[in-house]
């Protein structure tokens, strides 16, 4: 039996907050205008395609002194009140004065249990009373959910009359509860009902198991942007007796907005897997997460020092600019572009007009074909792992009931990379140096397994917070 919860209350208390939360789905009509719900609307709660739980948004009550009243009047005794509580919803069906009280209250006369959410930021008042009166008549499992919409904090009052009417009562921020929050609310669900008890710890189990995947999916995709940037090249064909140098600045270009293209890509299947698709970004988004990847801003927040670079080992070996081979007939020439190291905090990846040094092997042919890459500058990686790992915390915590623009912080003259500890830093060097110089054979998962302890300890500093 699939659990069933409809998430009941006064109008504009988070109810569709906690419905979007605790469902993981954005589609839940969030608004801060009271009425916005208006038709009770279940959304489930699925892992590989099964429903582990189901959450029901309903409008909130109207008139419930008038429902109240109605009932007892109704009612021949305790022992008919949860029938009493259907004949009401039975005989107003279609009365325009009880639409929003028979929506909430049909998903629970059907088997829902019942989440009642009140705002603890604000002061308790007698008006709720008829409301939870009617819940207790229905003689469901139920729970209260003292939700802190804003500033003020009344939580003491309310437990005091919230614990004669629920069983269970729990305080729960809708909108910044992380990941271990919602699951520790989930686990107290099983406690409403014995029945539901091996379907919620199960579905516990599940996030949990999915929580990890997600964690390992965006593990690999980091990983293979870094593979990616370590070892990307550009060819171009051209004539023996054409001037390399556009060519070569054009193909230089491409590589640039390719590993662009690529981080973005990146990006939004992040935000996928974590069913963030329509998140959008705030106004400090083009000073950070949306900064153009080889921008002194990226350097300054993303990058190491060149201290660091050596302490890492990643330098070793390493050319602070591109390398271009022009290949004629199978013959290869090695040239180096003169490239600058970093000025000024600016990142120079490609910044000579011209080529270095050329030789020429074998035999003169009709065409020549220039290669562009990889990047050779030692701090890029660690640029787009700083600003990966920004971007994944920020997706990764960030819950459904949040639908304003998404904004990251971080610490002035503090670099993302700074953060690692040293030693996994250093494994990361010497990593980003073994792909660089050799690529990665097939199967290989040292990259992916780095940046899956970088994401985990990320997630357990977020909860440690």
């Amino acid at each position: 039996m699939t659990p069933r919860f409809a998430v009941v209350g006064h109008p504009n208390k988070g109810k569709s907050s906690i419905v979007s939360t605790l469902a993981e789905d954005s589609a839940v009509a969030v608004d801060s205008i009271p009425g916005t719900t208006t038709t009770s609307r279940a959304f489930p709660m699925r892992v590989d395609g099964e429903v582990l739980y189901e959450l029901i948004d309903t409008p909130g009550f109207q008139r419930p002194r008038e429902v109240l009243a109605w009932l007892r009047e109704q009612s021949a005794g305790a022992a008919d009140r949860a029938a009493a509580v259907t004949r009401f919803v039975d005989t107003h069906a279609g009365d325009p004065r009880f639409h929003d009280e028979c929506e909430l209250l049909g998903p629970i006369i059907n088997g829902a249990g019942i989440l009642y959410v009140v705002d603890g930021s604000r002061p308790y008042g007698s008006e709720y009373e008829p409301e939870m009166e009617i819940l207790r008549w229905t003689g469901r499992p139920r729970m209260a959910l003292i939700n802190l919409i804003a500033d003020g904090d009344h939580t003491e009052e309310w437990h005091r009359a919230l614990d004669q009417y629920f069983s269970i009562v729990r305080v729960f921020d809708a909108v910044h509860a992380d990941v271990q929050k919602r699951l520790t609310l989930l686990q107290s669900f099983g406690e409403l009902h014995a029945p539901w008890r091996t379907a919620i710890t199960r579905a516990v189990s599940a996030l949990e198991d999915d929580y990890q995947r997600r964690r390992e999916s965006s593990a690999r995709l980091i990983a293979a942007l870094l593979v990616e940037a370590l070892t990307m090249q550009r060819s171009q064909q051209i004539s023996e007796d054409a001037d390399p140098e556009p060519v070569i600045a054009k193909a230089e270009r491409r590589l640039r907005e390719d590993l662009r293209d690529l981080e973005q890509t990146t990006r939004r299947e992040i935000e996928s897997i974590y069913r963030h698709e329509d998140v959008v970004w705030g106004s400090d988004a083009p000073a950070i997460i949306e900064s153009d990847l080889f921008s002194a801003e990226s350097e300054q927040l993303f990058g190491l020092s060149r201290a660091q670079l050596v302490a890492t080992g990643a330098m070793s070996g390493a050319v602070a600019g591109g390398a271009i081979d022009i290949m004629l007939g199978g013959a290869s020439l090695f040239a180096v572009t003169g490239i600058s190291a970093v000025v000024g905090g600016l990142s120079a990846l490609f910044g000579s007009d011209k080529l270095a040094k050329t030789k020429v092997l074998g035999q003169s042919l009709a065409s020549r074909e220039i290669i562009v890459g990889p990047f050779r500058d030692s701090n890029l990686p660690w640029i787009l792992l700083g600003r990966a790992l920004l971007h994944h915390e920020a997706i990764a915590e960030r819950n459904h009931a949040r639908r304003e623009a998404l904004v990251t912080a971080i610490s002035d003259g503090t670099h993302r990379a700074n953060a690692i500890e040293p030693g996994l830093r250093k494994r990361l060097g010497a990593e980003f140096n073994s792909v660089r110089s050799n690529g990665i054979s097939p199967g290989d998962t040292r990259m992916e397994v780095l940046v899956g302890e970088l994401l985990r300890q990320g997630e357990a500093e977020a909860h440690g917070r």
